[in-house]
């Protein structure tokens, strides 16, 4: 089945690029993609509890955008689609209250730089999603909005921090969405619900209206969807400094658009490790198979190590470099307020021992080896394919894992995904396989920095052999 095929999939699963195409073509009217999605939510949402805001304004922005087709002219990319936002994320005048009672009732008056940027490509805000209080776990859990859980099973968690808008997107009550990623946060939930994601380079997308702030040198915001095709799309119309950013410093025009790859083959490398943590074999196999596919599609693929990942495990150097930081953004938000506002995630956080300032020196020289390695793996290599979690989606609460015979706790899900961030290094996530209990199982496509063409090119070879495009939810 092909998720594209609109005699096939409903309205509410068609892809942001399909929706887009119709709409120009006056196939079906923005009210009408709207209504389908607001119907999803009312259905769904009370079992999934994906979305914890609704905007009051998408029918009336819907109407307007049906009045822009019918008048003729130009029209954005994503003219007339609906899209949704974590909460985490700005939106003006609509809720972003942060996974957290101590911002119940905020409303920012200016959209974060993602969210206009989306809505002046014509998008229109739909709603939005639930997180882990501060953006900060792997399960999107909070004290004000509640548990969300996983469309291909209710007992099991979409994932975290950007859980709530995965599980939308793969339920089909949004389209395409908009998540963050500290360690996992885009990747992983992408991966527990078999939709894809992209966390592009550090600062090709501003972060600008998004909280919190740091340690801003590992925070990405990056788009969430059904198709690669729509995070194309999506990367071109987010992507590019806004002033404001600091890290956003590169526009999208100081980037070739094309490189003496095109007259070669593309050289893959796959790994399941060591260096990134254990492994379920069912997970490892897939990876496998994923480099089977490409070496089908002619490329030269190859099983490879990456010595730096075995030098300095990437989950430990990101736990000693991030804390003090996040530590002191949690101290500010939770003073003063009453201990039933805080969720046990700041609590953890507030009582973890401060890193000393030799770890934490350490530490950053950790980090630029692990930069080092990586640059010179990509002098042989165009991409590296690996896995995105360790294991599929888990059931809810589970703090301590059995993997491949090794017991780990739950930070170690991060291990494939963390070293992203500590390099700032492009990586999408995308379904390749199935697991032995019906759940989705996930690949990582990584590229060389600033080359996330290269790595959408072949996530959308892979895409085009994929077992599983077309698979949705049985809800």
């Amino acid at each position: 089945m092909n998720l594209r095929n609109s005699e096939i999939d409903p309205i509410f699963y068609q892809d942001a690029s399909s929706l887009a195409a119709m709409i120009r073509r006056k196939d079906i009217s923005p009210v009408e993609v709207v209504k389908a999605h607001q119907d999803r939510i009312e259905e769904l949402n009370p079992a999934i509890n994906a979305i914890v805001t609704v905007a009051d304004t998408a029918l009336e922005e819907a109407k307007k955008a049906e009045a822009a087709v019918l008048r003729g002219g130009d029209l954005g990319p994503f003219h007339g689609v609906p899209f949704t936002v974590k909460d985490s994320i700005d939106t003006a005048n609509i809720l972003t209250q942060r996974g957290s009672p101590i911002f119940r009732g905020r409303i920012p008056s200016i959209d974060a730089t993602s969210v206009a940027r989306m809505k002046q490509a014509g998008a229109i805000l739909l709603a939005k999603t639930n997180l882990p209080e501060f953006s900060y776990w792997i399960e999107s859990d909070n004290l004000l909005s509640g548990r969300s859980n996983n469309p291909w099973d209710l007992s099991r968690t979409p994932g975290g921090s950007s859980g709530g808008e995965s599980a939308a997107i793969a339920a089909g009550m949004s389209p395409i969405g908009l998540g963050t990623d500290l360690a996992i946060s885009v990747r992983g939930p992408a991966a527990q619900t078999g939709i894809v994601s992209l966390k592009a380079t550090h600062g090709r997308v501003p972060m600008t209206g998004i909280w919190p702030r740091v340690p801003r040198r590992f925070w990405h915001v990056g788009p969430m969807a059904r198709s690669i095709r729509d995070l194309s799309l999506a990367f071109n119309v987010l992507s590019g400094a806004d002033g404001l950013d600091a890290f956003s410093s590169i526009s999208s025009a100081m980037i070739p658009e094309a490189s003496n790859k095109s007259n070669r083959k593309l050289r893959v490398g796959w790994m399941v490790g060591p260096g990134f943590g254990p492994v379920d074999p069912e997970v490892a196999a897939i990876v496998e198979a994923a480099a089977d596919a490409l070496k089908s599609l002619g490329m030269v693929v190859e099983a490879v190590s990456i010595p730096a990942l075995e030098l300095d495990f990437a989950l430990d150097v990101f736990n000693r470099l991030h804390v003090m930081e996040m530590k002191e953004a949690f101290r500010e938000a939770t003073t003063g307020r009453s201990q039933e506002e805080i969720y046990k995630m700041a609590k953890t956080m507030l009582s973890i021992p401060d890193t000393s300032m030799k770890d934490f020196i350490d530490a950053e020289q950790a980090a630029e080896r692990l930069r080092d390695g990586f640059a010179g793996y990509f002098q042989k290599y165009d991409v590296l394919l690996t896995h995105v979690l360790p294991l599929p989606a888990q059931k809810h609460g589970i703090e301590e894992f059995l993997i491949n015979g090794q017991k780990v706790d739950a930070t170690y899900l991060q291990g494939a995904t963390v070293p992203l961030n500590i390099t700032g290094l492009p990586g999408i996530a995308m379904r390749f396989g199935t697991s032995s209990e019906g759940l989705p199982i996930a690949v990582q496509i990584v590229g060389s920095w600033h080359d996330e063409l290269t790595i959408l090119h072949v996530a959308s070879l892979l895409e085009s052999v994929s077992p599983v495009v077309g698979l949705h939810p049985n809800l």
